[in-house]
C-alpha cells in the first residue's frame, strides 16, 4: 500500500522560477509540479498538493499562516500518512517551532523543507530536498510513522524543528541544529538515529491548539546599551532577552532595579543566550544573579525562534494550567534538553 502525503506548498524560492524577460523571480502554478518534477511520480508514495492560494515570501509569515497550516493539517489528519510543508528559508524555523507547540499529540510526520535556489535553476537544491522530504514523510514501519514531530529536512540533514536556526543565507547547508543531534541524514542510504527522535508518551488524541500572542518582545542586550531606553517601550506581557554567554548581563544597580520596575508592571522576562551553541544558566557568574533576584525565567539550551513562538503559544493560554514560568521551564516537545 502506497502511503499518501499531504504538500503543502506555502511560498518560497522552491516555487519561483526565472521570468526571462524581465531576470527577477516569481512564483509558478504549484498544481503543475509533476511537470516541472516527472520523478516525483516515481515516489513509493501518493502525493497530493495544496497550495496557499497566494504564495507568500516567508518574512510574510506569521500566526495568521501559522494557523491556516494547522487547520489544514487538522482537517486532513485522518486522510494522509505524513505531511511537507514548502517554506522559504528566512523564517522557517520559526514556523516550525511554532507548529510543534500548537498540534498536540501527533503521530505522524510533519516536515518543512525548501531551498536556497528556484527549482528552475540548473544547480538547485530544491529536487534533493523536495524527493527526500517526501521519503521522510511517508517513511513507516510495523504500520507505524518513524517521524512523529514537526521537523526541518535541509541538505542532507533532517533536523527536530524547534531547535533549528538558520545560519547561512549563503550555503546549500543553511540550518543547524547545535544544541540537538540531527534526526537523520541522506546519503547512499536513507539514515534515522531512533533515540533522536521525539515520542508523546501522554495518550492524548491528536488535535491543535491554534492559541497565538503577539504580546511578546525579543530585545539584544550590547554592551554599551542604555538601559533607560526600557522605560520607553511600551508594556508587553513577555520580555525574552537575549543576553551574553550563559546569561550574564552589565552589574548594576540601575540594571537590577529597571528590571524590576518591568517585572513589577506583570511582564513575565525570559532570557536566551547569544551564543547559537549552550544555554543558561543562573549563578555560573556574579553577573547572571540579577535575573534569579527579578524572578526571570531561564530559556536553557532553545533557540530564539523557539523561545519566542512557546511564549507567543503560552502567555494567558486558557488551554494550560499552572504559571507561565511553570508551562515556559518544561519541555513540551524537545525544545529543551532537561
Amino acid at each position: 500500500m502506497k502511503r499518501k502525503v499531504l504538500l503543502i506548498y506555502t511560498g518560497g524560492t522552491i516555487g519561483m522560477e526565472k521570468d526571462y524577460e524581465s531576470g527577477s523571480l516569481r512564483a509558478f502554478d504549484f498544481g503543475n509540479i509533476f511537470e516541472k518534477m516527472p520523478e516525483m511520480k516515481l515516489m513509493e508514495c501518493e502525493v497530493f498538493v495544496h497550495p496557499f492560494a497566494k504564495p507568500l515570501d516567508s518574512s510574510d509569515m506569521g500566526p495568521e499562516e501559522w494557523k491556516i497550516i494547522t487547520n489544514y493539517i487538522f482537517d486532513n489528519y485522518d486522510h494522509f500518512d505524513g505531511f511537507l510543508i514548502l517554506h522559504g528559508t528566512d523564517t522557517m524555523s520559526y514556523t516550525a517551532s511554532a507548529l510543534s507547540f500548537m498540534l498536540k499529540g501527533l503521530k505522524k510526520p510533519v516536515i518543512l523543507t525548501g531551498s536556497q535556489l528556484p527549482i528552475g535553476d540548473l544547480r538547485t537544491d530544491a529536487k534533493e530536498n523536495l524527493l527526500t522530504s517526501l521519503y521522510y514523510a511517508s517513511l513507516y514501519e510495523n504500520e507505524e510513522a518513524v517521524i512523529q514531530e514537526v521537523a526541518i529536512y535541509f541538505e542532507y540533514k533532517l533536523l527536530r524543528g524547534n531547535r533549528t536556526l538558520k545560519y547561512s543565507a549563503e550555503f546549500f547547508d543553511a540550518y543547524s541544529s547545535p544544541n540537538y543531534p540531527i534526526l537523520g541524514q541522506s546519503g547512499v542510504h536513507l539514515n534515522i538515529v531512533k533515540d533522536n527522535l521525539y515520542r508523546d508518551r501522554s495518550e492524548t488524541e491528536f488535535h491543535i491548539d491554534n492559541y497565538i500572542s503577539e504580546d511578546v518582545l525579543f530585545w539584544r542586550i550590547f554592551p554599551g546599551m542604555k538601559m533607560n531606553h526600557f522605560k520607553e517601550i511600551p508594556k508587553m506581557k513577555v520580555l525574552i532577552l537575549q543576553v551574553f554567554g550563559s546569561g550574564t548581563i552589565f552589574s548594576s544597580e540601575k540594571t537590577l532595579e529597571i528590571l524590576q520596575e518591568i517585572r513589577n508592571n506583570g511582564t513575565e522576562i525570559v532570557v536566551v543566550s547569544q551564543c547559537i551553541s549552550g544555554g543558561i544558566s543562573f549563578g555560573k557568574y556574579e553577573n547572571s544573579n540579577v535575573f534569579a533576584k527579578i524572578g526571570a525565567i531561564s530559556g536553557k539550551d532553545m533557540t530564539a525562534e523557539s523561545a519566542i513562538t512557546k511564549a507567543m503559544h503560552l502567555i494567558d493560554n486558557p488551554n494550560y494550567t499552572g504559571s507561565f514560568a511553570e508551562n515556559f521551564s518544561r519541555s513540551m516537545c524537545g525544545e529543551i534538553t532537561e
